[in-house]
């Protein structure tokens, strides 16, 4: 019980030294000097009730509107396929696709169309939107023609186009088997 009015007396005493006065003096070099205890020659400074820093903030820059630079057409070009149609079924033994696409307008020079099947380029680049392939496996193939400039950049291209090609294939014939089954 006596430990917390000790406590709080060493506490107030401890907040004294806070409020010592600050002293000033220039020697005879010129240098300024500051203490908390008087010296020869010395004045005490005498601090407003304020001395906590004021720093004014520059009004905000008001910045005119970025104008948008003039955006490219995500699409030069309009592209699509006309044949075959969606989920047609061709049969071809040979497995002979061929996939005529449209374009407007008319490819720009340096600018090129591949066809695509199932992800991967299956045409050397063109100008007509013509294609032919020959001895294609039978099964689901996804056709896309893509516009691309000559930095390879895409500029159009039409969505996937699912198509089944059907091959007629010549089964090795049974083996007839005796009839005493010998």
């Amino acid at each position: 019980m006596l430990m917390r009015p000790i406590l709080l007396f060493t506490l107030l005493l401890m907040t004294l030294g806070a409020q010592a006065a600050i002293y000033k003096w220039v020697d005879k070099d010129g240098k300024v000097h500051y203490s908390d205890t008087p010296v020869e020659n010395s004045t005490q400074v005498e601090f407003k009730e304020n001395t906590e820093n004021q720093i004014k903030l520059p009004p905000p820059a008001v910045r005119e509107p970025l104008t948008p630079a003039k955006e490219e057409p995500k699409e030069l070009y309009k592209l699509s396929i006309s044949s075959p149609s969606e989920e047609e079924t061709l049969r071809d033994n040979n497995g002979n696709i061929t996939v005529i696409g449209s374009i407007t307008p008319d490819l720009a020079a340096g600018h090129v169309l591949v066809l695509l099947m199932d992800g991967k380029v299956v045409s050397t680049p063109q100008a007509s939107p013509v294609f032919t392939l020959e001895n294609v496996d039978r099964g689901e193939h996804k056709f896309e023609i893509k516009a691309l400039a000559q930095n390879g950049k895409q500029l159009a291209s039409t969505p996937p186009r699912t198509v089944f090609l059907h091959r007629a294939t010549i089964n090795a014939i049974p083996r007839a088997t005796p009839l005493g089954g010998g």
